[in-house]
């Protein structure tokens, strides 16, 4: 009887599930999507970029542009040269600097201001909205070079839409001024890239700004807070992780740019407008100066990483201490 229960009893036991066999592959599949892209960032980015510290240690002219490798080792002399203030590459460099670094807070300000006001104005709902949206993001999302040939047409002396408005309708000058030449070179390519980057405020301050519920506004408003003081007090603090991202980003591409001043000016831009971008460009495919123009970049590298580094540095303590 016993031996008949203990033949019964392994039976009524609940079979063992199965043991799931380990795969592998599954494992490696993240790996294998990633590949790609890991693949064309080294193709893109980080083999050109040591390419370019590579050449900046060489005397790399237009007689070595066949075998590159065959150029004479120059150390950092490249470097001095660029540095050096008492010298006109240097001066020329510092110029340029200077000019970018006004330019960059020009337009970043101007931008930043143009989009955090068309954001706050369309926050709330009313009759047209999505159309006056779509409006202010048109500059943005036409393509670079089509936009920036209109506004170079526009900018022409004689046959320009600016000098018939400024001269011949509102009558604010007696003289055509020349745009994109001289001093006035700056101030429009100034505008121009406001005109380019303003829409990219105005969008993400538009994307911080929904997710700031609206019954702080009217708890501030109960408060006796006007307008003024809701910007101040809620609109402001809430939208401080967004500012933090947008400032840096519209930093580094101001300072970068390269697209709208190439198109405006051409190969050889105006001395007033010389940004550091097209002062590098010059160096490296007018003047066939291959060695001296990418120790430029890797200054220029240097210099962005270090304003960004120190940046990030101090909005985690400012985060930290608030």
């Amino acid at each position: 009887m016993l031996d008949t229960v203990e033949q019964v009893r392994p039976a009524d036991r609940p079979a063992e599930p199965p043991r799931k066999a380990r795969r592998p592959r599954r494992e490696l599949l993240p790996y294998l999507l990633l590949a790609p892209a890991i693949l064309l960032e080294l193709l893109i980015h980080i083999v050109p970029m040591m390419v370019g510290v590579a050449i900046s240690f060489l005397k790399l002219t237009q007689f070595y542009l066949r075998n590159w490798k065959a150029a004479p080792f120059a150390g950092g002399d490249n470097y001095k040269l660029a540095v050096n203030i008492n010298q006109p590459a240097g001066k020329a460099l510092l110029h340029s600097f200077a000019v970018t670094l006004a330019f960059t807070i020009l337009v970043l300000g101007f931008s930043w201001l143009l989009g955090m006001a068309a954001a706050v104005l369309t926050q709330r709902t009313f009759a047209g909205r999505g159309i006056l949206r779509t409006l202010f993001l048109i500059p943005y999302a036409m393509p670079v070079f089509a936009s920036v040939i209109t506004w170079s047409f526009m900018l022409q002396r004689d046959t320009g839409v600016v000098n018939h408005v400024l001269v011949d309708q509102l009558q604010v000058v007696d003289h055509r001024p020349f745009w994109l030449i001289g001093q006035n070179s700056f101030y429009s390519l100034v505008i121009v890239t406001i005109w380019r980057s303003w829409p990219f405020a105005f969008l993400c301050l538009t994307a911080g700004l929904q997710s700031i519920p609206g019954e702080l506004y009217e708890a501030a408003a109960l408060d006796g807070a006007g307008i003024g003081g809701q910007l101040r007090r809620v609109t402001l603090p809430l939208l401080a992780p967004v500012n933090r991202v947008l400032i840096l980003v519209l930093f580094l591409w101001t300072f970068n740019e390269f697209t709208t001043p190439y198109t405006l000016f051409g190969k050889s831009a105006p001395h007033q407008a010389d940004l550091i971008s097209m002062h590098i460009y010059q160096n490296s495919f007018v003047t066939w100066n291959f060695g001296t123009g990418s120790a430029m970049s890797v200054l220029l590298l240097l210099f962005l990483l270090v304003v960004t580094g120190s940046y990030l540095v101090a909005v985690n303590r400012r985060t930290e201490h608030a």
